[in-house]
């Protein structure tokens, strides 16, 4: 798939059969906010989720009972909400970075788990394991996007599926709890590591480390979610090209942000518009955009006064989103 997209990237928007492929940002922004999407479709993240989690798993409602649960979720992770969670990932990434200080070695892809599942757990007031509920989550999002994947295997991804729902469903109980759950602990097992290992490969970028402009780089060229799967739920255009109801569309928004072409760069950054497309626009923007600015911005300024160096790293070929397995740093 990301073969296809790079070959294609040179057209901002291409039609191939019933499949719209977006690389443009205007008709990035234009697919979130003036094409009617419909969120449950199959094939899409939203219809994975309306099946596994069941109702009430994603912003799936209508008219105020649509925009009272997402500004419910948005006042849970807005600013006040991110000061009170803050003091959880603090604390366990100081305690966890402790052997770089004494020329030990830290594999920071465990650590981004259990990262993202203590953080979900104080967001969602779970009493349970963070490290059983990071597991659970990424099992959950690794099985449902190899259901989508064509090919004789898809009968028995989709019972994999379903089955790691259910073990999901049992710590956290179903509904947007689930969602929440598995957002949040695939994008910051994804995007931790990677951002690292960036700043490990291009060591002017410690000097930023704890500033905002290096957190929203970071994030925009390393695109955790670099592919957003919609379907039209009405017609429209998209630079030039018509959109039908029904069509699927591939909103690429690593090209969108640029990500392709420009570096991360904290002393010129991308204008604000452009980084903020890794999270959405308008009504589908992630809520959690405040939050995995602040940890990203939070973990790499724990980093930098050891400037690690990467000394052995795996990729990750059966996770939800570009991941890797194991990213092990020894401070410089």
């Amino acid at each position: 798939m990301f073969a296809l997209l790079a070959a294609t990237r040179r057209w901002p928007v291409l039609r191939i059969g019933r499949t719209v492929l977006v690389h443009d940002r205007e008709a990035y922004l234009a697919a979130l906010t003036r094409i009617p999407l419909d969120r449950t479709a199959a094939g899409t993240t939203g219809g994975a989720v309306d099946r596994l989690a069941g109702a009430g798993g994603l912003f799936d409602q209508h008219g105020a009972e649509h925009r009272r649960a997402r500004r419910d979720v948005a006042e849970q992770l807005g600013a006040a909400g991110v000061e009170r969670l803050r003091p959880v990932w603090i604390k366990l990434i100081d305690e966890r970075l402790t052997p770089l200080g004494t020329g030990g070695t830290v594999d920071l892809v465990p650590l981004a788990a259990e990262i993202a599942g203590t953080t979900a757990a104080a967001l969602l007031d779970l009493e349970v394991d963070p490290v059983a509920l990071a597991a659970a989550a990424q099992d959950v999002g690794a099985t449902a996007a190899r259901a989508h994947l064509p090919g004789i295997g898809r009968r028995r991804a989709e019972r994999d599926a379903e089955q790691a729902a259910e073990r999901l469903i049992a710590l956290v109980g179903g509904g947007l709890a689930a969602t929440l759950a598995v957002a949040a602990v695939n994008t910051t097992v994804a995007a931790l590591p990677r951002a690292a290992a960036w700043a490990c490969g291009d060591r002017a970028l410690w000097a930023y480390a704890g500033e905002a402009a290096l957190a929203d780089e970071l994030l925009r060229v390393t695109a955790p979610t670099p592919l957003l799967p919609r379907v039209a739920a009405g017609g429209g255009e998209l630079g030039g090209c018509p959109v039908h109801a029904g069509d699927r569309m591939l909103l690429i928004a690593r090209h969108a942000a640029d990500a392709h072409r420009r570096d991360p760069d904290p002393a010129d950054p991308a204008p604000a518009r452009t980084a903020q497309l890794v999270f959405g626009v308008g009504p589908h923007a992630c809520p959690g955009a405040r939050l995995a600015r602040q940890q990203l911005s939070d973990f790499m300024a724990a980093l930098a006064p050891h400037e690690p160096a990467v000394v052995r790293a795996r990729a990750d070929r059966r996770s939800a989103l570009p991941s890797w397995r194991s990213l092990i740093v020894r401070a410089a």
